[in-house]
């Protein structure tokens, strides 16, 4: 989980909240918000989860509360936008900071994003061990360096920290609901992948004991890595100077240790991007397969090869589609489409919760959200004003989301039919 969440966002958000934030204690604030929101979150699909164990999270537990009709549009919107949006808004991080490494053009940076996602692609048609080992090597290398950089940084870096003091070029301007709730969506793209993995469930030895705690071990340490990253880039830059930078961690880095060690950091962002474009190329598909092997997702998408056991065709449609995207799209445009379109679903999810403890009150539950109802409620209401203020503030990207999950529903009515008629048609035969 902590390898999947981390990747480009605690190194390219940071400048993007300072410039509508303008205190530390305001930075500070939205990222807490941020991980707290994520906990809550997590906790409840702890429960769903221990629940459900098998392969398929959300789609499993919106399946359940609402029925097969939510569940497909949940998947649908996972494959062309919210997941492959995903994978397509890293591949751009990555061919950007590349582009810092070494000299490309944008047209350069644009195909490396789109062979960097086919190339782990391709890694997880290989078998799900080949992609546990990948996804663990790059996690265990990026952790350990980005803890390094908020130890040096924190450590070598002279500026004092003032919680209150107005940083920035824009003093100006006051704190308000609106500018807070823009840095919030921001932010929430860096906690973006929280959920995944409930997504292989299936696969893990004890579901209902490991679900719950990699949930809930993995957004604390999340929030945690996160809050100590943005003190020691505080530590070292000033308001203004986070604001101007796409790069904060490389430039706070090359201003204490000098430009060798500006271009390292670069490299150790590189290796986490990588990480975490792997771990949701390698969980997205599973959702695809368990969705169609129960009858509510296309059929080939259920389809294993024979050799590795993968969902080879659900992985080649994924990556294709996602490289498209990583050359079409620009980082902020996708990351705020991913935003609006996922939190929709994440708040029925969660509102799961309430519902299925009504309609299942005699159904097992191994693990129970802590404080219930309130924390599932507290996500709920704030996943219902993240949805409307992003309606208000960015109404293209909430039509782009919502045409894109209502385009699903001939798909789905059609898929429908055609199992009402191959059932038909199976009774028939055995009639006869």
């Amino acid at each position: 989980m902590v390898g999947t969440i981390i990747g480009s966002g605690i190194f390219l958000i940071p400048s993007f909240v300072a410039i509508h934030l303008h205190s530390l204690a305001a930075v500070l604030l939205v990222w807490a918000v941020g991980g707290a929101l994520t906990l809550c979150g997590a906790l409840s699909l702890a429960e769903l989860g221990s629940m459900y164990p098998g392969t398929g999270g959300l789609c499993t537990y919106l399946r359940e509360a609402y029925g097969s009709l939510c569940a497909f549009l949940y998947a649908w919107a996972l494959l062309l936008m919210i997941h492959s949006g995903s994978i397509a808004a890293l591949g751009v991080a990555f061919g950007l900071f590349l582009g810092q490494v070494v000299t490309l053009t944008p047209l350069e940076q644009r195909l490396f994003s789109a062979g960097l996602i086919l190339g782990l692609t391709l890694v997880s048609c290989l078998g799900m061990r080949a992609g546990k080992l990948v996804q663990n090597l790059f996690a265990i290398a990026k952790i350990s360096g980005l803890t390094a950089v908020i130890f040096l940084l924190t450590a070598k870096g002279r500026r004092p920290l003032h919680l209150l003091a107005t940083t920035g070029a824009r003093r100006g301007d006051a704190l308000s609901l609106a500018t807070f709730g823009i840095a919030l969506i921001a932010v929430l793209w860096a906690y973006e992948g929280w959920h995944v993995i409930s997504f292989v469930g299936g696969e893990m030895k004890k579901p209902r004991r490991d679900l719950p705690r990699s949930l809930l071990y993995g957004g604390t340490i999340v929030m945690l890595i996160f809050l100590l990253a943005n003190l020691g880039y505080y530590r070292v830059l000033s308001g203004t100077e986070i604001q101007s930078s796409n790069a904060v961690a490389s430039y706070a880095a090359g201003k204490v240790m000098g430009p060798i060690s500006a271009k390292c950091i670069s490299l150790l962002i590189l290796v986490s991007m990588i990480g975490c474009t792997n771990g949701l190329i390698l969980t997205g598909p599973r959702v695809y397969y368990a969705m169609a092997c129960d009858g509510i997702f296309p059929s080939v998408f259920g389809k294993l090869n024979n050799r590795f056991r993968t969902p080879t065709l659900a992985l080649i449609t994924q990556g294709i589609w996602a490289a498209l995207l990583a050359v079409s799209g620009s980082y902020q445009q996708l990351f705020t489409d991913v935003v609006f379109t996922a939190w929709i679903f994440y708040g029925l999810a969660v509102a799961g919760v309430l519902i299925l403890r009504r309609l299942q009150p005699e159904r097992q539950r191994p693990f129970s959200v802590p404080g219930y109802p309130f924390l599932s409620l507290l996500f709920c209401g704030a996943a219902a004003v993240l949805v409307v203020s992003n309606v208000i503030q960015e109404p293209r990207a909430a039509l782009t989301g919502l045409t894109l999950v209502a385009t699903g529903l001939p798909v789905y009515f059609w898929q429908r039919r055609n199992l009402r008629a191959g059932s038909v048609a199976l009774e028939l035969d055995q009639g006869e």
